[in-house]
């Protein structure tokens, strides 16, 4: 691409008093958000214009079929195919891209052409992008300027055209289609040009979210001067409309350039009945600049949570731009009117006031991205605990696993829904948590409820206490996994008075150490006799190369996957001496990987994956035996090296905001490591000076006084003026606000919290 250039303009909206009020904003003003990090690498972001939690995603496309492109955007792609209305940010699996809308000029084109020959199809070459929070605008190789901006709903659309000219194409079909003898990709598409000249649409579509639908409504600032459709094959459909799978709509202006073009497109998964009145309520005028205003007006409240001082301009960049990331997702999925799609698949109606959401990547985000909304967000959390009650009653599986657009993926294992529900109650966030507990049972207990790969071996894990490896594939993280969501689903039991099967969740989540080989200190595939599974190497994902024992992992970093029982690891390594010993070998081990690992095991340290999930927490575990200090270097290490305010400056898939949750909760001082425990681990902060607003007035201030990359260590913490010894503090603290202050060293303090009743997870 040429002559790219990355402005982010936030912008304050108003003149703040002097003394702090005025630093504070000076501050906001100066870190702003990047949105072009994670565009590159394989953070699979995405830089175009959404809402806070928004429903529309207005993005460019650059391609749809690669992995690096999951969000449908590649950083350094040389041409994109048009902008789409919604995308997924930062996962590993690909879906969404709705509505593909491209404006240009010359001869015709249906098919896009590939990506490094743009000009066989209607790809174009493109230049001078800019992105901000809301807004994102691009200049074509059409000589077309595009600028794109949102409503929670609706997609807003101004271009600009050259003289002469030009058409919209309206392409319904631009995912990758489907080989001979496949299942279609896309099917049951309509487009239909209404009488007053609204564009109106639906597809279903079998990517990652098997069969979910999307409906649009779009309107024109003008009304073009022809209209053509075209259905599968590229055959010429009728005058006022199409049907088929792969559907395309092409809007005819013979001076386009006379005035800018606005598209309005409002979309909803119900019916078009109710994108047609999200397009009514969100998207009454043609005002541009409002709908711009609009947008950066509710992205800077979002962006005011939290404000860092002192540290580089880079590192309060990237901590912007990870705020911003981590407010993309869930995604609003509710129309105007209260109705969204259950996964009953089935058209609910809520009450006044409530909000269903979308594109729960739980088995990543029950780890910090959650807690960072508990902690900054509660108002937002208990719509997101509401709703995964409600998803919890109506699925046939139980509680949600990674529900998408009213379709349960069943991607990834377990069923962590139950911990962001757990965490939200040990949190004080009020909710019927006992209205979730039937789902709950049922998945856990009842072996003939419908189920999907997320919970294969259930049963042998109840019955048997493991998964055996030569029956089950990934046994091992299974087993790991299934732990902590029975610890958590035990809180939910509590909460529907279910006390027998709490008790016997409590003791089936130290199913841990069934998979763990105490003469090895590693956790290992069993077979379904008891044996250990041979051979055995640390850094392999499977055994005798025929079965994947781990998820995207291997075992260095799954015999570490133990949020709940920390203490019982530390015990069945041998002590305090040995486990500090094992995590001094995992960070500087080899770290070669077996052909064929997952992609994902990425921004190694040994074989510490840190960009992966699996190993988020790993760092804070050396204050659970009295090294704190072995936490503090590490995570300063993690926070310098993992990320950067370039395209590929997140190490790994961002993951709908947890590599980025990671980051602003760490760079704060703390970190959830069992998030149902409601305490954070301490670990060190990376600016002198943070600001977290908390909701209803209340504000956390984090101080480290003269803190600099020469001073990783903690020599002491205050907690609103008293000395604080523990290296941990209760979320129910932090939450009233006040200030935490470390006193920063060059030098480890080798004494600061290594006292026993002084480590998390020991009793206060």
């Amino acid at each position: 691409m040429m002559n790219l250039t990355r402005r982010t303009l936030l912008g304050a909206s108003a003149s703040l008093a002097l003394g702090a009020a005025a630093r504070l904003e000076a501050a906001a003003s100066e870190a702003r958000p990047d949105l072009f990090i994670g565009t590159g690498g394989d953070g699979h972001t995405f830089p175009g214009a959404s809402m806070p939690f928004g429903m529309v995603q207005l993005s460019p496309d650059t391609d749809t079929a690669r992995w690096d492109t999951c969000s449908g955007y590649h950083h350094g792609d040389a041409s994109l195919l048009g902008f789409s209305h919604t995308h997924l940010s930062g996962t590993g699996i690909g879906d969404m891209l709705d509505v593909l809308v491209v404006p240009t000029r010359g001869p015709v084109q249906l098919q896009p052409g590939p990506l490094d020959r743009p000009d066989e199809g209607y790809r174009q070459r493109y230049s001078q992008e800019q992105a901000e929070p809301g807004y994102y605008a691009v200049t074509l190789e059409s000589g077309v300027r595009a600028e794109l901006t949102v409503t929670p709903r609706t997609g807003i659309h101004r271009y600009q055209f050259p003289a002469g000219p030009a058409h919209i194409l309206i392409d319904m079909s631009h995912l990758v289609m489907e080989g001979p003898g496949e299942a279609p990709l896309i099917d049951e598409a309509l487009l239909t040009l209404e009488p007053e000249g609204t564009l109106t649409g639906t597809r279903r579509v079998f990517r990652w979210a098997k069969g979910r639908r999307i409906f649009f409504a779009m309107q024109f600032s003008r009304a073009a001067d022809r209209v053509e459709f075209f259905t599968d094959d590229d055959q010429r459909a009728g005058a006022t409309g199409a049907k088929g799978k792969r559907l395309k709509a092409v809007l005819h202006y013979a001076d386009a350039g006379s005035a800018p073009l606005m598209i309005h497109c409002g979309i909803s998964a119900v019916d078009l009945d109710g994108a047609r009145r999200n397009l009514e309520a969100e998207a009454p005028h043609w005002n541009f600049n409002r709908y711009r205003a609009a947008a950066a007006q509710a992205w800077a409240a979002e962006m005011g949570h939290i404000i860092a001082e002192g540290g580089t301009a880079e590192q309060r960049t990237i901590l912007a731009s990870a705020l911003y990331h981590a407010s993309l997702g869930p995604t609003l999925f509710s129309d105007v009117d209260g109705r969204y799609v259950g996964l009953d698949h089935q058209v609910h109606t809520l009450g006044e006031g409530e909000r269903a959401y979308s594109a729960y990547s739980l088995w990543d985000t029950y780890r910090a991205f959650h807690p960072l909304q508990t902690l900054i967000r509660p108002h937002r959390a208990a719509e997101f605990t509401a709703d995964l009650i409600r998803q919890t009653w109506q699925s046939p599986f139980g509680p949600p696993v990674w529900p998408l657009q009213g379709v349960e993926t069943g991607c990834m294992i377990g069923w962590h829904s139950v911990a962001v529900l757990a965490e939200a109650r040990a949190k004080g966030i009020a909710a019927d948590y006992a209205a979730a507990w039937p789902g709950i049972e049922k998945r856990l207990f009842d072996w003939s409820t419908p189920h999907l790969d997320n919970s294969l071996g259930i049963r042998e894990y109840d019955e048997m206490g493991f998964i055996p490896a030569d029956r089950i594939f990934e046994s091992v993280s299974r087993v790991l996994e299934y732990s902590y969501d029975d610890y958590a689903a035990a809180h939910i039991a509590d909460a529907a008075g279910a006390t027998d099967r709490a008790a016997r969740l409590r003791q089936r989540c130290g199913n841990w150490r069934n998979v763990f080989d105490a003469k090895l200190n590693f956790a290992r595939p069993r077979l379904a006799d008891g044996r250990w599974a041979e051979p055995f190497a640390p850094n392999e994902v499977g055994h005798s190369g025929k079965w994947r024992d781990f998820t995207e992992s291997n075992s260095w970093q799954a015999t570490f996957l133990n949020q709940h029982d920390v203490h019982g690891l530390i015990a069945a390594m041998g002590g305090d001496a040995a486990f500090e010993a094992k995590l001094d070998a995992l960070f500087t081990a080899d770290s070669t990987l077996p052909e064929g690992a997952p992609p994902d095991i990425s921004g190694l340290v040994g074989q510490y994956a840190h960009g992966n999930e699996p190993s988020h927490h790993v760092a804070y575990l050396y204050a659970y035996c009295g090294a704190a200090w072995k936490t503090q270097a590490m995570v300063r290490r993690l926070l310098t090296e993992m990320y950067k305010a370039a395209p590929d400056g997140v190490i790994g898939n961002d993951d709908c905001g947890q590599m980025s949750a990671w980051f602003i909760l760490s760079s704060l001082g703390f970190y959830p490591v069992d998030p149902v425990s409601a305490t954070y681990v301490l670990g060190s902060p990376l600016f002198p000076r943070a600001t977290v607003k908390l909701g209803q007035g209340r504000k956390l201030m984090v101080e480290a006084p003269g803190n600099g990359p020469g001073t990783p260590y903690v020599r002491a913490v205050q907690w609103n003026g008293q000395p604080w010894t523990r290296g941990w503090i209760a979320h129910a603290d932090l939450a009233k606000g006040g200030t935490l202050r470390f006193e920063m060293s060059s030098t480890p303090d080798k004494a600061f919290a290594s006292r026993p009743e002084d480590r998390p997870g020991r009793p206060a």
